[in-house]
């Protein structure tokens, strides 16, 4: 038996999906974790007795070497399991817990922080009281954005591209699960759009891949734009003229009067930071750390305001 100080780092990995994130996988080992054990298929009842598995076999020196991840696509269900992992907790036998649900938490930081740092840095503004329109918002990043925006005092609105009643739904779901306001929107018609775009002064795209959420003619009728955010990384893009490569370059016809645009490898860029910083953060903070949106949104806008 090693002594106790060489006892590997060993990363539980639960998802309710019927496999790991191997990004996911990927992040943990790069932070220091050795020994990276993927639980797939859990749901929330299982997760009190696999935490309590993992916290009693290694002693108070093994347990501070050891965490709990926790994945899927769900963003209120993951919510969900970092509180349960939580409550099962037995001190001094109590783990580090992170919840990154297809990487929604940090995506949607680094998506919001970066919207708010290029807001006051190219407009002198602040995030709260801007109207924000959430473009594929019943997803789990554009839910999480929605909740972090909002958090700034930010009016958002949840638009779907299938109907006003499944964005009316989402944004009643999260209004009442994370105590925020957010009203909703239909983007099923080109004119149901370009209403809600007419107000907009912060536009996020947060579509599935392939999806181009707003297009050039769709954009003429969003004449308070300032800017204009996508974390899709594959063509099309999911807002017209905001490359993959944009962070705070103008778009748009009118170049630099225009509105600027904060593209998917600038969003990923920070997203990493976040996600790498989180699982170190997981790892070596010598006392029990829980991790979720909230604190994603906090290191996000760390990382957006080291940027400059």
């Amino acid at each position: 038996m090693p002594e106790a100080t060489e006892r590997p780092y060993i990363l539980h990995m639960f998802t309710a999906t019927p496999q790991t994130s191997p990004f996911d996988v990927n992040m943990a080992a790069d932070a220091g974790y050795q020994i990276i054990v993927p639980y797939c298929n859990v749901d929330a009842t299982m997760v009190t007795h696999l935490t309590q598995e993992a916290i009693f076999s290694r002693g108070p020196t093994g347990v501070s070497r050891t965490g709990i991840f926790i994945g899927g696509r769900d963003a209120i269900l993951a919510a969900d399991m970092l509180d349960i992992a939580r409550r099962a907790m037995v001190p001094p036998f109590e783990v580090s817990v992170f919840a990154d649900p297809a990487g929604s938490y940090t995506t949607a930081a680094a998506l919001v922080a970066l919207a708010e740092r290029h807001l006051k840095r190219t407009h002198e503004m602040e995030l709260g009281g801007k109207r924000v329109l959430i473009l594929g918002g019943t997803g789990a990043v554009g839910r999480m954005a929605a909740a972090m925006a909002a958090s700034l005092g930010a009016d958002v609105t949840i638009a779907s591209h299938h109907s006003l009643a499944r964005a009316r739904q989402v944004s009643d779901e999260i209004n009442e699960r994370l105590a925020i306001a957010t009203t909703a929107a239909s983007a099923a018609s080109a004119g149901a759009l370009r209403d809600a775009l007419a107000d907009t002064e912060i536009l996020m795209a947060t579509a599935a891949p392939g999806i181009q959420a707003a297009s050039a003619d769709d954009l003429a009728h969003a004449r308070r734009l300032l800017i204009a955010a996508d974390v899709n990384g594959a063509p099309p893009e999911g807002i017209a003229g905001v490359n993959v490569t944009n962070d705070g370059k103008p778009i748009g016809p009118n170049g630099g009067a225009g509105p600027i645009g904060i593209g998917a490898l600038a969003v990923g860029n920070v997203k990493y930071q976040v996600e790498h910083r989180l699982f170190v953060r997981m790892r070596t903070s010598g006392k029990p750390v829980y991790l979720g949106y909230v604190q994603a949104f906090e290191e996000a806008r760390a990382a957006a305001t080291e940027l400059g």
